[in-house]
């Protein structure tokens, strides 16, 4: 008689999905049960039984899983879950990285017209009937834009901008190979030269000691007076307070923010109120575009099959960076 093992599956999918991933586990080295639940009403006993996992769910909740062997996210970042303590070393960890690119991409370059166009001054201007300007812009075609992490996300922005006719720098962890989207590549490591030639710097970093507070007042300083600010990564890529120091100054142009720190916003944060500040609740992803959740099961079933058949995993992470 064959080993029996639980997949608990805590995203919300429909009949479709439970048959497509459970065709997927039908055939391999082992006998798998599957358990649908809603995040919400996951408890320890439900996590401490589960051999397999898809979805994410609380980090004191997975530290209770000592039968876990594979790890499925339903996010891109994973940094929270690569923290030691929380997954067994022998777990293997894999994220949704390459399902959020059209969503996210898209909310980057709205932002990134809404910004340069004033739009939501002109917003709050038709609030009040004001039938006013507000003043000069800057086109995307020939902005120097610098795009500080290129994975699926970066990726996708960084080509809309670049057939729109930007210059497009592209900054990363690694010395890769440079593809044709990106007029520049370089490391972080000389992000400090790239920054006073942006006239957009849109970020799409992930959380961790590497990238917590990486724009400070001093790093904000150096970008471009007048220059727009994009942030859809983490929060804690940029530091609060100096963001609000040059953009009350004037320093900086403007930013958008589908992520703070801290998460809510609080209501009488002043950023709320800054003219030339757009703010979004972390909506740029998650599962509003329905394509978005399609690729995530698409992605989990793939790594199901490799883990019941003894294959090759895909978006593994490399837990000492989080992604």
């Amino acid at each position: 008689m064959s080993e029996k093992k639980t997949v608990l599956v805590t995203i919300p999918v429909k009949d479709s999905h439970k048959t497509y991933l459970e065709e997927q586990a039908r055939g391999g080295a082992f006998e798998t049960s599957f358990r649908y639940m809603e995040g919400c009403a996951v408890k320890a006993e439900d996590v401490a039984e589960a051999s397999a996992l898809i979805g994410n769910l609380p980090p004191a909740l997975i530290k209770q899983a000592g039968k876990l062997e594979w790890f499925q996210l339903n996010s891109a970042g994973a940094n929270q879950y690569t923290v030691p303590g929380i997954l067994k070393e022998d777990t293997v960890l894999t994220c949704a990285s390459g399902a959020y690119g059209t969503a996210v991409g898209e909310h980057m370059l709205a932002m990134t017209f809404t910004m340069i166009r004033h739009f939501e001054q002109y917003a709050r201007s038709q609030t009040r009937h004001s039938w006013e300007d507000h003043g000069d812009i800057i086109s995307v075609e020939g902005a120097v834009i610098a795009v500080l992490g290129l994975g699926d996300i970066g990726g996708f922005y960084a080509k809309a901008v670049k057939a729109l006719g930007a210059y497009v720098i592209g900054v990363r962890r690694t010395e890769k190979e440079k593809p044709d989207y990106l007029d520049e590549q370089v490391t972080i490591d000389h992000l400090d030269e790239i920054l006073p030639r942006a006239d957009i710097v849109a970020m799409v970093l992930p959380g961790g000691e590497m990238t917590d507070h990486l724009m400070d007042e001093r790093r904000l300083r150096l970008m471009k007076k007048g220059s727009y600010i994009i942030n859809v990564g983490r929060g804690s890529a940029i530091e609060p307070d100096a963001l609000k120091k040059v953009l009350k100054d004037g320093h900086l142009g403007g930013a958008a923010l589908d992520v703070t720190e801290p998460e809510p916003l609080p209501a009488e944060d002043e950023l709320w109120d800054m003219d030339n500040v757009l703010i979004t609740p972390h909506v740029a992803g998650w599962y509003f575009l329905p394509v978005t959740f399609e690729r995530i099961v698409k992605i989990a079933g793939t790594n199901l099959h490799a883990w019941t058949h003894g294959g090759e995993f895909i978006r593994v992470v490399d837990r000492r960076f989080g992604y």
